[in-house]
C-alpha cells in the first residue's frame, strides 16, 4: 500500500539521518585529534516503483565513508621526532604490545603523523605506544636493499641507551709527495703521517705512515717506499709498499705502480689495499693508478689534503633527528651523526579503500590495494616533516552547516511519520 511505503520511506530517513548525525558528532569531537580523517555520509535513492499508475516510496538508504586521502595542514612544534607526511604517503607503524608478542608476524597499520619518543626499552614510539617502523642501516650508514611489498626487513626503530661507538673499517686519503725529494742531490728525508682510527672498543689506536723516497745516483727516481705501523700492535709493521709515480706529460704525478712488499695486496682498479690492525682488517684507499685523486707527486711539498674514514669513538647519544627523506640520524656528544635506519612511506592505490583503527591509524584490506613502500621523497610519496604535526582534516564551520541540514531533514521525516500516522488514524475511523 501507498501510505505505508511513506510510513517506511520516513523511517529509511530518519535512520539516515541519524547515521550522518553520528558522523558529523564524530567529526567535531575530534576537531583538535591531530591526524584524524573526517568522515562522510552518502544517501542513495531506493526506487520501488515498477513505473506503473502507483508509486510506491522506495525511501533512503545511507553508507559512512572515511576520506583518508584528504590532508590536514601541518603545524610545526618544538620536538624533532614530532613527523608529519607532506604530500602522499603514511607512515608504517606497529601497536607496541602485539609487536612484544608476536614480533615475528607484525601487524602493520599507517598513519600520516605522530609525536614520537624514546620510550625506556629504547623504542621510538608514541604517546599509545605504536611503534614507528624503519629499515636498519648498515654500520657504514647505508641502507641495504629490503623488499617494497612486505614487512620483511622492517622492525621498530630502536636505539641503544648504552654507549656507542664503531670500529674503523676503512680509511680514504689524499695528499701530494714532494717531487723534487726523489732527485738525485736530495738529502732523503722521509715524512711523516699519523692516521688515528678506533678500534673494537672504541679507544683511539693510531697508523704511522713513513714515506721515504728512493734517491738515485743521478735523475730522479720517482720512487717512495711507504711504511705503516699500528699503535695498538707496539709499533709492527702492518704493511710496505713501493709507490712509483708517472713522469709523462699526460699523467705526470699520478701512481704508474704499487708492488707490495708486505700487508695486503693493492688493486690497481681499486686503489685500495687491506692492512690488519690488532682489532682486525682496515681498508686504505690510495687512489687507483692514473687517477686524480689519492696519492699524487707533484711539486716540492709536502701536502696532506684529506683523511676520509669511518667510525667513531665513544659517545652518548643526545639528540635523534629525522630529514625529509626518513634518515633516522643520532647525534652523539662526541660530534659524530649516525644513520640508523630509514623510514619509508606507504601508498596503496586506493587510501579510502583502508580499514579505520583505533588511534588514526589505517588497516590496508582488499577494497584500498596493496601497499608499496617507497623511499620518502621518492615516486608518488612526499616527504618526511619533523617538527611537525598533521591537523585534523575536520571544517568546524561546514560540520555546523552540515548538523543545521541534518537536524531538519530529520524533523522533515518526522513530520512524515506523525503525518502517515494521522491518515492510517483517519482511515481507522471511518465507519460502515
Amino acid at each position: 500500500m501507498t501510505i505505508s511505503s511513506s510510513l517506511n520511506a520516513g523511517v529509511s530517513g530518519l535512520t539516515a539521518n541519524a547515521s550522518r548525525l553520528a558522523a558529523i558528532s564524530d567529526n567535531i569531537a575530534n576537531s583538535s585529534t591531530y591526524g584524524y580523517r573526517r568522515a562522510e555520509t552518502e544517501f542513495n535513492a531506493l526506487v520501488m516503483t515498477d513505473g506503473g499508475r502507483s508509486y510506491t516510496a522506495g525511501g533512503v538508504m545511507s553508507s559512512n565513508m572515511r576520506v583518508i586521502d584528504q590532508k590536514g595542514s601541518l603545524v610545526t612544534t618544538e620536538s624533532a621526532t614530532d613527523l608529519a607526511v607532506r604530500g602522499r604517503g603514511m607512515l608504517p607503524v606497529v601497536p607496541g604490545p602485539q609487536y612484544n608478542a608476536n614480533p615475528s608476524e607484525p601487524e602493520l597499520l599507517l598513519t600520516s603523523t605522530g609525536s614520537f619518543r624514546i620510550n625506556e626499552e629504547g623504542y621510538l614510539a608514541n604517546e599509545l605506544g605504536y611503534y614507528l617502523m624503519g629499515w636498519p642501516a648498515d654500520i657504514d650508514g647505508s641502507i641495504p636493499n629490503f623488499p617494497r611489498d612486505t614487512v620483511d626487513g622492517l622492525e621498530p626503530v630502536r636505539f641503544s641507551l648504552n654507549l656507542q661507538g664503531d670500529p674503523t673499517t676503512s680509511v680514504a686519503m689524499s695528499l701530494n709527495l714532494p717531487a723534487t725529494a726523489t732527485m738525485s742531490d736530495s738529502d732523503g728525508a722521509s715524512e711523516t703521517l699519523s692516521v688515528e682510527y678506533f678500534d673494537n672498543l672504541g679507544v683511539s689506536q693510531n697508523i704511522a705512515m713513513t714515506f721515504t723516497p728512493t734517491v738515485p745516483a743521478t735523475g730522479m727516481s720517482n720512487e717512495w717506499t711507504i711504511q705503516m705501523t699500528d699503535s695498538a700492535s707496539a709499533g709492527a709493521v702492518i704493511g710496505e709498499y713501493v709507490v712509483t709515480f708517472d713522469d709523462t706529460r699526460a699523467a705526470g704525478g699520478k701512481i704508474s705502480t704499487v708492488t707490495t712488499v708486505s700487508g695486503g695486496a693493492y688493486n690497481g682498479t681499486t686503489g685500495t689495499m687491506t692492512v690488519t690492525v690488532a682489532g682486525g682488517p682496515i681498508e686504505f684507499d690510495i687512489g687507483a693508478i692514473g687517477d686524480t685523486i689519492g696519492l699524487s707527486q707533484l711539486s716540492n711539498s709536502f701536502a696532506p689534503i684529506s683523511i676520509n674514514k669511518d667510525g667513531s669513538p665513544v659517545g652518548n647519544m643526545v639528540s635523534v633527528e629525522v630529514d625529509e627523506n626518513g634518515y633516522v640520524n643520532a647525534l652523539y656528544d662526541s660530534g659524530v651523526s649516525k644513520t640508523i635506519y630509514q623510514i619509508p612511506l606507504a601508498d596503496l592505490p586506493n587510501p579510502n579503500g583502508m580499514i579505520p583503527m583505533d588511534n588514526q591509524t589505517f588497516k590496508p584490506s582488499p577494497e584500498s590495494g596493496s601497499y608499496f613502500l617507497w623511499d620518502a621523497g621518492d615516486g608518488p610519496t612526499g616527504d618526511i616533516k619533523s617538527y611537525a604535526r598533521e591537523e585534523s582534516t575536520t571544517d568546524v564551520a561546514q560540520e555546523l552547516t552540515d548538523l543545521i541540514q541534518t537536524q531538519r531533514a530529520y524533523s522533515s521525516n518526522a513530520k512524515v511519520i506523525q503525518t502517515v500516522d494521522e491518515m492510517l488514524q483517519e482511515t481507522t475511523n471511518i465507519k460502515r
